[in-house]
């Protein structure tokens, strides 16, 4: 498998010039629209967008395989990041 398709984006809950991004749900709220609701009426995230907390921050982790599977939503993902000048960073490689 490319190594592209293995890996995980993050944005950051931080714009660029270090401030904080509101509001603080931000991450689910984004996260949100690639989840679904189970039989017992549970949020379930997607497991290629998931809202983490890395380092105090609030994070969206998003699966590079998401950019195969539907090229639509990963722009959307990250133009949310682009348009709002929150940080875009390379996460862990699986496999390492």
């Amino acid at each position: 498998m490319p190594e592209q398709l293995i890996g995980e984006v993050v944005i950051r809950g931080v714009t660029t010039d270090g401030r904080k991004f509101r509001p603080s749900d931000w991450a689910d709220r984004l996260a949100g629209i690639c989840s679904h609701v189970s039989h017992d009426n549970r949020l379930n995230f997607s497991p290629d967008v998931q809202p983490v907390t890395r380092a105090g921050v609030r994070c969206v982790v998003i699966n590079s395989r998401l950019a195969a599977l539907d090229a639509r939503i990963f722009k959307f993902l990250l133009d949310f990041a682009r348009e709002n000048d929150l940080e875009v960073a390379d996460g862990r490689k699986h496999g390492r």
